[in-house]
């Protein structure tokens, strides 16, 4: 695992920034107990910014001062937590399966919910331009839509789009093989239990998209969307004997609750 903390190269009021290489940098809300990390990635020609964070503050302040290339936003998945700035950026991308709720919201989840989680436990101070009784979820047609097995080229750089349902129907995984960086989005962290038992989720889906992951080759390592940054490529390992057990065991079903392994866990 990375030590982040002796590469923090912008300590802002809201944001933490880190750098992961000189063109790799993790943007991070450790002020919410969400604790996102948006990631921007640099190319020749563009850069890619993968999620836009919770929209408490303007997640372009920080891309601004990080590069002056035109910015792509490729979004993991259509949840709050994951596209607050994108009203910011002029080019954003999402999975074919989630345009709907970009452009019209999630069906089912209250706007009274959703400001109940955005005002939750949040420990640095935040503008003054955020009032939780007001926060309004982005919506907006993407400029294009990402499929399984999409290359996104930035010069010099490529994405490649895994979709990876479970947690959401759109959620992609997107591999950088020059680097051997792979960015998991909400499909694999540490530390908190990725989930599936929201109607809106699928047990199934999660654990072969889980599958579909641990058997890219040359990953470095792993980036998530919460929690800390930067997990050992040997967890895929632990991923494939885990999907392996909770079939064996028939938990892979609503209601089976929470699954813990060495190094992340699942709650269905």
């Amino acid at each position: 695992m990375q030590n982040t903390q002796n590469n923090i190269v912008i300590d802002d009021a809201w944001f933490t920034v880190s750098k992961l290489d000189e063109t790799t940098f993790a943007i991070s809300e450790y002020g919410h107990w969400e604790k996102v990390h948006s990631y921007l990635l640099i190319g020749q020609q563009r850069a890619a910014l993968i999620d836009t964070g919770l929209g408490i503050d303007n997640m372009k302040r920080m891309t601004d001062l990080l590069t002056d290339l035109p910015i792509i936003v490729l979004t993991t998945h259509v949840h709050v937590d994951h596209i607050g700035s994108h009203g910011q950026y002029p080019e954003i991308y999402v999975h074919e399966a989630e345009e709907d709720w970009l452009v019209s919201g999630i069906k089912g989840l209250s706007i009274e919910q959703i400001r109940k989680d955005i005002a939750r436990e949040i420990t640095r101070p935040v503008p003054a331009s955020f009032n939780p009784a007001t926060y309004t979820p982005y919506r907006g047609k993407p400029q294009g839509l990402l499929h399984d097995g999409d290359v996104i080229e930035l010069g010099e750089r490529g994405l490649v789009v895994y979709h990876t349902p479970g947690h959401s129907p759109g959620h992609i995984a997107l591999f950088d093989p020059s680097r051997g960086y792979l960015f998991t989005g909400d499909l694999l962290y540490d530390e908190t239990p990725v989930y599936a038992f929201y109607p809106t989720t699928s047990p199934e889906d999660l654990v072969n998209s889980l599958l579909k992951i641990s058997e890219i080759a040359g990953v470095k390592q792993i980036y998530g969307g919460h929690n800390r940054i930067g997990l050992d490529p040997g967890l895929l390992e632990v991923v494939k004997d885990a999907v392996r057990e909770l079939r064996e065991k028939d938990l892979v079903r609503f209601g089976t609750g929470i699954h813990r392994f060495n190094g992340f866990s699942v709650q269905f």
